[in-house]
């Protein structure tokens, strides 16, 4: 359990906070490229880290985000005209570029000077392996873009999908870090033990290692069918600040993002580079299916997240279609902000405890001025998760030993960043 002080430190994300702060020195995930389609397509409202931005493309295909108000009269700059490298506000004229700076002011003298002296406030945008990321940091402190595997090589079928989740991302980013559930919330009974010849009603042994990218956490469990002697190890990757990859036989370098919208929402992002993860569910379905126009699932809270009796004896184990919307379900229905004063952890809520206790303390070791380390290394986002069957007994033995393998090779990143 968390005190409620520090539950509160953990889940605000305003500009102010402490966890704010942190995420601001990151580049975060927040839109698909197909949100802005084209040059001088229309702006887009983002809410992100409790900020209320427009974001749009220019004539030259860069994406800028912006303050919603104009720093004239705080019109809304949602309803801007894009036009030539530039999003112009319609009370009266004035006009940016993606940097901020204001480039026309036809509402003032043609000898005036006062457009050199008007910024809006803007946030530097670039699209970079399938995704529109923002940087909200101080400007002398931003990092070069990140290098997670699947931005090594080009993948034609990279697929990448966008929703948003009604809770604190506290909650969908713990569910990321909690193997112990898999074995029930994601059970179908005719893939029960996962292939693996384990038994899943059997509670998984978890062993945490603190690395340079955050943290790696396995989950072991015995193997039966013949295989006395030997474990089944799932080592999933924490990558600061929400980053997740989930292991499995099949991984092609596909990974969950959690970013906070603001303290009660937050987007989920998948990211599967073969489009093998991303084109199906554990039941067959479509991955994630969006009420039209919206970001949000059609199985939600006021429809009982479209849970089916009888498939709950039948097919899987709670009558949900997919993992997805049984990961909505479970954290949504905690309420927007889970008040962890009140749980009761055990042993398999290990990874849990340790993620909570790591981003409070990095969160605090930048108020003091302490950097982590991957704020300075864009290639420390390069890791793999792992799915193995083997005769060691300890984690961090064959993590160390074979630590190299599980790092993407090095590779030259150059993407245009306004």
């Amino acid at each position: 359990m968390l005190s409620t002080q520090d539950n509160d430190l953990l889940t605000q994300t305003g500009p102010d906070t402490p966890m704010g702060k942190l995420f601001r020195r990151f580049w975060q995930p927040v839109m698909v490229p197909s949100e802005l389609p084209e040059p001088d397509c229309a702006p887009v409202r983002v809410t992100i880290l409790g900020e209320q931005l427009v974001a749009f493309r220019d004539t030259s295909g860069r994406v800028g985000f912006f303050k919603q108000a104009c720093p004239h009269r705080g019109a809304s700059l949602f309803f801007g005209r894009n036009e030539e490298d530039g999003l112009r506000c319609v009370y009266h004229g004035w006009k940016f570029d993606v940097t901020g700076e204001c480039v026309d002011m036809p509402s003032e003298p043609a000898e005036s000077n006062f457009k050199s002296k008007v910024r809006v406030a803007a946030y530097p945008g670039a699209e970079h392996g399938g995704i529109i990321w923002i940087y909200m940091g101080p400007a002398d402190k931003m990092p070069a873009l990140p290098q997670y595997e699947w931005m090594t090589k080009e993948h034609p079928e990279l697929k990448v999908y966008k929703w948003i989740q009604e809770s604190n991302y506290t909650q969908s980013l713990e569910g990321n870090i909690d193997t112990a559930h898999i074995g029930f919330l994601h059970r179908t009974f005719k893939t029960v033990g996962m292939n693996r010849g384990i038994n899943p009603d059997e509670g998984p042994m978890l062993q945490v290692h603190e690395t340079d990218f955050g943290f790696i956490y396995g989950g072991r469990r015995n193997t039966h069918n013949n295989q006395e002697g030997k474990y089944y190890w799932r080592l999933t990757p924490f990558v600061l600040p929400t980053f997740t990859e989930i292991p499995s036989a099949t991984w092609d370098g596909s990974g969950i993002f959690v970013t906070p919208a603001d303290d009660t929402h937050c987007i989920w992002m998948t990211v599967s580079p073969s489009g093998y993860r991303a084109a199906a569910g554990s039941a067959g379905n479509e991955y994630v299916e969006l009420i039209p126009g919206t970001w949000r699932q059609k199985a939600n809270a006021e429809n009982d997240y479209q849970i089916d009796r009888e498939m709950q004896k039948t097919h899987n184990y709670t009558g949900l279609k997919g993992n997805r919307i049984q990961d909505a379900m479970v954290t949504e229905t905690m309420g927007p902000i889970y008040d962890r004063s009140k749980e009761h952890l055990g042993t398999s809520d290990k990874a849990v405890i340790y993620m909570r206790r790591l981003l409070l303390r990095v969160a605090q070791d930048l108020e003091n001025g302490i950097e982590h380390p991957i704020l300075n290394d864009a290639t420390l986002f390069r890791v793999r998760p792992v799915d193995i069957v083997t005769d060691e007994p300890e984690m961090v033995g064959f993590w160390q030993r074979d630590y190299a393998a599980h790092r993407a090779e090095p590779v030259a990143v150059e993407v245009p960043v306004v």
